[in-house]
């Protein structure tokens, strides 16, 4: 007698469905925390039948389109379930869906649109506008670029060089994080 597809599957009957050992759904649900099956008394472990679809989404990964389980873990994180799921069953549809959705919300928003407090300041935006006078547009005598036997720069330009290295280190620090 077959189950209802919504009825809870025991893990002989998953792994039998999945052509898995029983093992294997056992150290899967050490690495994937979104594996949740309710477990009765002495153990026994019963699948939901989402569950079971997730199994089946990431066995279609590592199995047949030869991911890591890191590399797994990093879809799930970055698209969630149903992405899984969705791929476990075929449904190519739901999987396009998904996919541009996630790309939809990576779009930044325009500088306008952001929010800006105090610490959130544009990087590469000087604080104060520069001159004309920079790097020696329009400069007078005592302003302008270091001249070849000169030993100093101009204040502003001190102050206007300071600012992109400033931002170039944060460039850097941002870069780093992403990395």
């Amino acid at each position: 007698m077959d189950k209802s597809p919504d009825a809870f599957r025991t893990i002989s009957e998953v792994a039998e469905d999945l052509d898995l050992p029983q093992h294997v759904l056992r150290f899967w649900e050490t690495r994937f925390n979104q594996i949740k099956p309710m477990k009765r008394g002495g153990g026994r472990r019963y699948y939901r039948p989402q569950d079971v679809e997730l199994i089946k989404g990431i066995r279609h990964m590592l199995y047949d389109q030869g991911y890591t389980i890191k590399g797994v873990q990093k879809l799930l994180r970055e698209n969630g379930n149903h992405f899984l799921v969705a791929i476990g069953n075929g449904d190519m549809a739901a999987v396009e869906a998904i996919s541009q959705r996630r790309q939809a919300d990576q779009v930044p928003l325009t500088p306008a649109a952001q929010p800006r407090g105090m610490d959130d300041e544009l990087v590469g935006q000087p604080r104060v506008k520069p001159s004309r006078r920079f790097f020696g547009l329009g400069k007078s005598d005592e302003d302008g670029p270091v001249q070849p036997d000169a030993s100093k720069l101009s204040r502003d330009n001190r102050a206007l060089l300071q600012e992109a290295l400033f931002d170039l280190l944060e460039c850097k620090r941002l870069l780093d994080q992403v990395r």
